[in-house]
């Protein structure tokens, strides 16, 4: 279908040199690395942050809400698994969508893309300024001024601290990937040690009647409680993102994916059971910093709660750091392919990073994260995931249909049952976030398909290639 324009996973893979060496990138990341980096991307502000606002849905049925979304999550990480083993690049679901359903679609996806990462890490660094003031106040009893430490939309004036974060990340993935994943790496660690102190604290003070009623507003607040519970899982797709980078990507990055939101989703329930058994729903419910709180009200002291501020502001860096990275690298590739402007596809030969690329995503990402409010941008995010997400699905079953004998690593269990339950789930949540946000997102979208049809469509290299190609045809055909 030549209309479609249409990579196939054979091209994909050789231009980037994913069963190689990367294109410039090298090849440091082992499965360990991945889990962290893995980790690093998804638990973060979702539940440090996001608790709060989940709980206010949902009361203590918030549980159910987060296993909900870590279902919805588990039928599109199937598919990711199957595609991420198979088309082992940095492009993610941007260049499974360019195998599978052509070039529209995947520039859409490639858009929609920077809505995820973008708002995600605005969003994220927002809610690390709010942990950074905890932090301050429970060990100086200071804070920063607000107009320093929230956006306009917030009683502000410039989110500082959010700004910080991004710049900090920005400098880390400059150096180079073993720096960065390292730095992942320990970030990870650190903040599930935090995550299970917490759990620890906030069980020793349980208390049955803390759960009823267990769903104050029925099935509707279930709903809402889930949309809002699916930010927190947010950033698992981005192990995608490091085919270049691992060592064995085929083998690994299915692997890595599925322990991830596996470990997520425990993690997260126990949090959530800990904190409204401890206190109640309705002293979670909306509360910022929420997690310190908990633990101050147990312990009666602000010890504790500073322990976990700290845990929040190293958690949510990790996050920035891997969404950063992740977005980087899905430009680079889009970049190869003319889509965007080449100097995101530029590697530096020293530090084998895409150095100007990275500095003008942190340039772009600072300014929503010094000015935004976190509500502002949460459902805009989400619900530019779930169509992403949805298309990762029918690309599943596009490339069984088209590439029968592709290589895969991992297959999606009960196929096609599985990926038609992951579009089904995800169109619900869509559904969820109400119509404000579908019109922001239809907005969002149309933006998009402008500047593919200006910039995108024109510069395409697959198009000129194939161009190209015509034109010696013909004059080969005219010298016959």
């Amino acid at each position: 279908m030549p209309a479609l324009r249409i990579k196939s996973p054979e091209l994909l893979v050789a231009e980037s040199g994913a069963d190689l060496e990367g294109h410039g990138l090298k090849r440091t990341m082992g499965l360990f690395q991945l889990i962290c980096f893995g980790v690093g991307a998804i638990v973060g502000t979702g539940i440090f942050v996001g608790l709060s606002d989940s709980v206010a849905q949902a009361g203590p049925a918030v549980v159910v809400s987060f296993i909900l979304a870590a279902i919805t999550c588990v039928f599109t990480a199937f598919a990711f698994a199957e595609l991420g083993g198979a088309i082992p690049v940095s492009g993610s679901s941007y260049s499974f969508a360019y195998a599978g359903l052509g070039e529209r679609t995947a520039f859409l996806v490639g858009w929609c893309l920077l809505l995820e990462y973008g708002v995600s890490v605005s969003a994220v660094a927002v809610g690390w300024s709010q942990y950074v003031n905890e932090l301050l106040d429970s060990l100086t009893g200071l804070q920063l001024p607000a107009a320093l430490s929230a956006g306009p939309g917030d009683g502000g004036v410039i989110n500082l601290p959010a700004v910080v974060v991004i710049a900090l990340a920005s400098v880390l993935l400059v150096r180079g990937v073993r720096e960065s994943a390292r730095a992942t790496a320990a970030m990870a660690v650190l903040k599930l040690a935090i995550l299970v102190v917490f759990c620890a604290i906030g069980f020793s003070a349980f208390k049955d009647g803390n759960l009823t009623p267990f769903s104050p507003a029925g099935l509707g607040g279930i709903g809402a409680g889930t949309t809002a519970a699916f930010f927190s899982y947010i950033g698992f797709d981005a192990i995608t993102t490091a085919g270049e980078e691992a060592r064995n990507p085929r083998r690994d990055i299915p692997i890595a994916i599925l322990v991830c939101l596996g470990l997520a989703t425990l993690l997260y329930c126990a949090v959530a059971l800990a904190a409204i058994g401890a206190i109640g729903g309705g002293q979670v419910g909306g509360r910022p910093a929420a997690l310190s709180y908990v633990v101050n009200e147990v312990t009666g002291s602000t010890a504790g709660g500073a322990v976990i501020a700290f845990g929040a502001v190293v958690a949510i860096a990790s996050v920035v750091l891997a969404v950063m990275y992740g977005q980087t690298r899905i430009l680079m590739s889009m970049a190869r392919d003319g889509l965007v402007p080449r100097v995101f596809e530029r590697v530096s030969p020293k530090t084998s990073t895409p150095v100007t690329g990275t500095l003008l995503v942190a340039l772009v990402f600072a300014v929503p994260a010094a000015f935004a409010s976190l509500d502002a941008v949460v459902n805009l995010c989400t619900i530019g995931t779930l169509a992403i997400m949805a298309v990762v699905n029918v690309t599943v079953i596009a490339l069984r249909r088209r590439e029968p004998g592709l290589a895969r690593s991992f297959r999606v269990p009960l196929y096609p049952v599985i990926p038609v339950l992951g579009v089904g789930f995800c169109l619900y949540l869509m559904y969820e976030t109400g119509w404000t946000t579908w019109v922001q997102f239809a907005a969002f979208l149309a933006a998009g398909c402008l500047v593919y049809a200006f910039y995108g469509r024109r510069n395409s290299r697959l198009a000129r290639s194939a161009a190209a190609t015509r034109t010696d045809a013909e004059a080969v055909s005219q010298a016959v």
